[in-house]
This record gives structure tokens, sequence and C-alpha cells, in this order.
């Protein structure tokens, strides 16, 4: 009885069709895919870790390092990074280089010597396009792997500019200008700073707050140095060396010395003004530059006296002009045109003029004097006759 009255509440079964939906007609969702991890980066030398690989590779000289970049992609962006010359810092293994400036009319081209230690391999021409400008009269600077062209002429107009050359990559960027223009001015490197004074004339108070700059790379810009107490600011500076932590500039009558902790200004001592000619550098806290009778002579900045450098004078020719010295790795490292003899100068046909290289050990003696060893002396480069070497540097990498 139950069961009719439950039937009979229910509406009759037309002719109708239902459809059942059951759960294995639903559309299945995708299938879930695990995704595949990316491969692991190519290594520099395989089965070996990047780490190891890099102290390996830091270890090669670097005469060879332009061929090692051509192993891949990854070895080329390798070799050019901070990394890289980190681990060879790191590992005292470190290489200096020779820079030279040459001019040749009004042409400038740059040569570096990748392992002056070695003369029989030659200058050769940065792989790169020059510096865009061809100022007259720029002053240079070092700063760890960057040489820094400051400042210079172009069509008697002082410039404000700064390139800088990063001898990691070879390549030229545009570095902070200076606060006045200049050209002829004197620079110098001392405690990871760069200062610059002079090349420009003081006929306003803006160039003469600023005739001193000093340039902080961790800042990157160039800031005043307070030199208002100098006396006779010379437009025109000639050379520049540090010693002791002091920068000495010389200019057309006397110079200038500051003491850069202290940051006091003095003049530059008698004796040293009458005996400094031409470029000179400073090795072992002696200054070397050739005298007027072109030979190679110190100064002793405590004892105030010129000493003679001895030891050299048969492998040696008399430096008249066109010579410049740099500090090769504390040896005294000195590059000279050849215009006549002694080095097959003049060329063929005499349409091309030799440039010469000598490296000397030098040291001081038990009585006070000063005496050298020249290591070799050859020809590192050739370049047309009529070109002059405007500058020399050593960059370690």
């Amino acid at each position: 009885m139950n069961d009719a009255l439950n039937l009979a509440t229910y509406p009759p079964m037309s002719d109708q069709t239902y459809s059942i939906v059951t759960t294995t007609d639903r559309p299945s969702p995708p299938p879930t895919t695990t995704p595949h991890p990316p491969p692991p980066p190519t290594p520099l030398i395989p089965h070996l870790p990047d780490d190891i690989s890099i102290q390996c590779i830091a270890r090669v000289p670097r005469t060879h390092h332009p061929t090692l970049s051509l192993v891949s992609k990854l070895w080329h962006s390798t070799i050019r990074s901070q990394h890289f010359f980190t681990t060879r810092s790191l590992l005292h293994i470190t290489q200096p280089s020779l820079y030279l400036n040459i001019r040749h009319n009004s042409t400038f081209q740059y040569y570096f010597h990748a392992n002056p230690n070695n003369p029989n391999h030659k200058l050769s021409p940065f792989p790169h396009p020059p510096v865009p400008i061809h100022p007259v009269g720029p002053a240079y600077a070092v700063l760890g792997s960057k040489i820094y062209l400051i400042g210079g002429s172009v069509n008697d107009i002082p410039l404000n500019t700064v390139w800088v050359l990063d001898c990691k990559i070879n390549k030229w960027e545009v570095g902070p200008r200076m606060r006045v223009g200049r050209e002829f001015a004197a620079a110098a490197t001392v405690g990871g700073k760069i200062y610059v004074m002079g090349g420009c004339v003081v006929d306003n108070r803006l160039k003469a707050v600023n005739w001193a700059e000093v340039y902080d790379p961790e800042v990157g810009e160039w800031g005043p140095v307070g030199s208002l107490e100098v006396e006779g600011k010379d437009k025109w500076m000639h050379a520049c060396a540090v010693i002791d932590g002091r920068i000495y500039a010389m200019a057309d009558r006397g110079g200038v010395v500051y003491d850069v902790v202290g940051r006091e200004w003095g003049r530059v001592p008698k004796r040293l003004d009458l005996g400094w000619r031409g470029r000179a550098v400073v090795i072992d806290g002696v200054l070397y530059c050739y005298d007027y009778l072109g030979k190679i002579r110190g100064y002793d900045v405590e004892r105030d006296v010129w000493k003679e450098l001895r030891g050299v004078e048969k492998g040696l020719p008399k430096f008249l002009c066109g010579a410049t010295m740099v500090d090769l790795d504390g040896r005294l490292c000195v590059v000279w045109e050849c215009k006549e003899g002694g080095g097959g100068g003049g060329g063929v046909g005499g349409k091309v003029m030799d440039v010469m290289c000598a490296e000397i050990d030098v040291r001081k003696d038990e009585d006070g004097g000063l005496s050298g060893s020249v290591l070799w002396v050859d020809v590192i480069l050739s370049v047309p006759v009529g070109s002059s070497i405007l500058h020399c540097m050593a960059v370690a990498l």
C-alpha cells in the first residue's frame, strides 16, 4: 500500500528522452606535465668547477689572452671580466704592460707591449678605434687598470673633458668632466685618486678656486683642491712625479709641491728644479731623468742631491731628446726615438723611425750612489719618420 502511494506521487513517465551524464563522460583536465629542469651552465673547462678553471686560465701569460678569447663566447667574456683580473691579482701573477702614445703629423696612435720583459715581442696597435678626439697637450694618469686622458686643447680651446681607456677590454669611454678646461696640466695618482693642477690661466675666481682638482672614483666626480695660498699659479706644467706621497709639478720656472696627506703646498727645491730635464720616473724613492748631457741621473729628495746612474754608460746612448721613462714593475724602462744610427733608425729608404726600449735594474749602493744593470735593449716598434713619443705608461693586468 505504501509503495503504491509513493509511486502515485511521481508524474507518469513521458516519451521524452533524458541523458544521464556520468563522471566518465566529463571532459578531463589537461594532463599535468613536469617541467624539464634548465640545462646546466656550460663549464669553462669540462669536468672542472668554474672557480678552478678560472684559476687555471688566469695563469696563462697575457700575451696569449687574445688567442684564448677565441675559444668561445664564454671564454671571451670571462677573460674580460673583473673577476678574472681580480683572480690574477690575488695569485700575484699580474704582468706589466707598456703603453705608448705616439703622434705623427696630426694623428695619434696608441700601442701596447703585453710582455715588455720579452723584447722579442714587438708592440701591437690596440685592436679598437683610437680615442674620438685628438687634443693637444693632454695630461695622463693611470688608476688601476685604466688610463685617463685629461683635458688638452682642440683649436686652441682648453677642454675639461676626460677620456678613459679600460685596458682590460681595450675600449675608450667618456669620463667625468673637470670643473675647468686645461691644457699642458700636471696629473698624478696618489691614494687611489687623481690629482690635476695647472693648465689654465687664472683670470677669474672659478679658475682660481679650481686651479687644482682631485678625482675620486668612488664618488665619480671632480672636486676642488684648496690652492688659494699657492703663489704664482703657472699655466704650463711640463713634468710631474710623486715622491713619498708628495706631488712635484714642474713649471717653466720652478714648480710646486703638494703634500696630499697634510694638504700643504710648497715650492720645489731649487736643486731639483735645476737638474730636472724631460720626463722623469720615481723608483724606490729616487727620481730618475736624463740631464743636459744625455746621462741618466737620480735625485735623492732627502739629501737634496743629484747622482749619476753608474754602470749603464756602455749599454745606452745619450738621451738628448724624445726619451721617456716609466716604472716597469720596479725596474727603470727607458723608451726613446732612434733618429739615426745605433738601432737601425731610418728604416727602408729613410721612411721609418725605430723606437728603442731598454730595461734597467736600478739599485742603491752602500756608499750612497746609484747603479744600474741594462737587462736588455732593442727596437720594439717602427713608426713613420717624423713621429714623436708623447707619453709612456705602464699598467699591471
